[in-house]
């Protein structure tokens, strides 16, 4: 692989990856990127969802449930706030980061209860990626 740029993932925990990658696409809160070598600056906000990553071991995958991306053309370094290995990601994880979306919305406030919901939404939607895959 050519062109490769460095990229970093650390969540508060630990640091899960740090690998020469080809190219890494993001569940970005306003809608899915992909990252590559020479890549525009960006930060943005993640969404929960499967990170993917082309290094030259092969693909890896992480489930997110938010955090930030700054991309660069260099580098691409991904501050999660939760992270994990989509390998070790089991049903009864799932189950409680779902419930605990669900907490947060109905316990939010009118003025939060979109937000929540789309929490939930984005939770329930990774639970069912992990599953496919």
């Amino acid at each position: 692989m050519a062109d490769m740029m460095q990229f970093d993932l650390v969540s508060p925990e630990r640091r899960l990856a740090s690998v020469q990658a080809s190219s890494v696409q993001i569940p970005g809160a306003d809608g899915d990127m992909t990252a590559m070598t020479d890549h525009a600056p960006t930060i943005t906000t993640l969404r929960p969802g499967v990170l993917t990553v082309e290094s030259a071991d092969g693909k890896l995958q992480f489930a997110v449930t938010g955090g930030f991306a700054d991309v660069s053309g260099p580098a691409t370094t991904i501050l999660a706030e939760q992270a994990m290995p989509l390998s070790e990601v089991t049903d009864e994880i799932m189950a409680e980061l779902v419930a605990e979306a669900e907490a947060k919305r109905d316990a939010a406030s009118d003025t939060g209860a979109d937000t929540a919901a789309k929490l939930v939404a984005d939770m329930t939607a990774l639970r069912d990626q992990v599953k496919a895959s």
